[in-house]
């Protein structure tokens, strides 16, 4: 049986930069999942935004939040020009490669911004892990779009978040594949037992319906504020951090109920109690070519979901008849009323089980790797193992 390609069948132990526009601490997604993984084969240097910081000069807030895995926080000053802290990213960039003799390393892109002051590195391979379209969401950089074509340009190996940006994509460079949202299986099954309730969470009566995720402009406000007004008994849940919109835009109601941020370690205990998880996305141009991790995350959890026709989540999860897809308040609230009924009905579960047994981040983990040592055999075909028979 042939197996994939990795990093030791090459004789390499790689670093690796990566450039976010998410910061670590923020919601854990994608990309935590993967450095996470990636730290274990090299040492990961994950490079964060600036931050404007008018207490000191300018100065590079370096921390390891687990072993091999740096995340670096560049702070500058709020009146430098943009060519004044590109000039200083760059130079802790390069501060960074002297201190910990950087020699041999990848470069992994999540935001093209960052190429302004990252483009004079030399790495064995350029990765762009395009997890979002970007130039859609709210306060896009004007000079984004234009970023993202030198990226494509000087990549190696494209990665799409989902489907819909694959065949975005694919025409735009040789090398491109998807990889949709996976799952931490055995982390979100917890769920499906009974946990310590949330002190938070505790006085909210039955049947909840639950979301967590980022609060921004793909959320659907106005059908969250019509399903609560036709369905008072309801209880909304929703958790995480509001982002680039204003809170006070956010409906309230007695059966709405804000908890803030939570870790992911604590996200299954909140689950756990939940009747229904819920996918509450506008369609919009934030939301056209999305694939939300929270799909398969809700349903390792155990939960019925009912989600806006989103086109990823239809083409993935509800042309398979594992999540509920309604267009309107008045469909979703049929369809609310449809998983209510799966709650304690369990067989609804098997095919979501045997769907999701095919997925990990894991597995995505290893077949990106398995791409990009072919990237690296190809550039430099001294590294090609001896046996590539053995291989897929």
């Amino acid at each position: 049986m042939k197996k994939l390609l990795n990093f030791s069948d090459l004789h390499l132990n790689p670093d690796l930069f990566c450039f976010s526009h998410l910061r670590w601490d923020f919601v854990f997604q994608r990309p935590q999942h993967l450095m996470n993984r990636f730290a274990k084969n090299g040492r990961v240097f994950f490079m964060e935004e600036y931050v404007t910081d008018d207490t000191t000069d300018p100065f590079l807030e370096l921390r390891s939040p687990v072993p091999n895995l740096y995340v670096a926080t560049p702070h500058v000053k709020s009146g430098m020009t943009p060519e004044e802290k590109d000039s200083c990213q760059q130079l802790f960039l390069d501060q960074l490669v002297q201190q910990y003799d950087i020699r041999d390393y990848m470069s992994w892109y999540y935001t093209p911004m960052a190429l302004s002051w990252s483009m004079h590195l030399q790495p064995s391979v350029m990765i762009y892990d395009c997890m979002d379209e970007l130039s859609m969401f709210k306060f896009a950089p004007v000079e984004l779009t234009e970023r993202e074509k030198t990226l494509m340009s000087l990549a190696d190996i494209v990665f799409t978040g989902g489907e819909s940006l694959y065949r975005l994509k694919r025409s735009q460079h040789p090398k491109v594949y998807a990889f949709p949202s996976s799952i931490d299986q055995e982390h979100f099954s917890k769920a499906r037992d009974p946990l310590p309730e949330p002190l938070d969470q505790q006085h909210i009566p039955y049947p909840r319906l639950g979301f967590f995720g980022v609060l921004d402009e793909r959320l659907d406000i106005s059908l969250l504020t019509e399903m609560a007004m036709s369905k008072p008994a309801w209880q909304f849940v929703l958790i995480g951090p509001v982002v680039k919109i204003d809170k006070e835009s956010l409906p309230q109601a007695p059966n709405i109920h804000y908890t803030g941020m939570k870790t992911y370690d604590e996200l299954p205990a909140y689950i756990s109690s939940w009747n229904v998880a819920l996918i509450l996305f506008a369609l919009n141009d934030s939301t056209r070519f999305i694939s939300p991790t929270k799909t398969p995350e809700y349903l390792a959890a155990g939960k019925p979901v009912v989600s806006t026709p989103i086109h990823d989540i239809v083409a993935t999860y509800g042309e398979k008849g594992l999540v509920h897809i309604a267009g309107d308040t008045a469909g979703f609230i049929t369809a609310v009323e449809a998983a209510l009924s799966q709650d304690t009905d369990k067989e609804w579960l098997k095919p979501v089980d045997e769907y999701l047994s095919g997925i990990s981040w894991n597995q995505t983990w290893a077949d990106m790797v398995h791409l990009i040592c072919k990237v690296l055999i190809e550039k430099s075909p001294e590294n090609k193992p001896v046996n590539m028979n053995a291989y897929v």
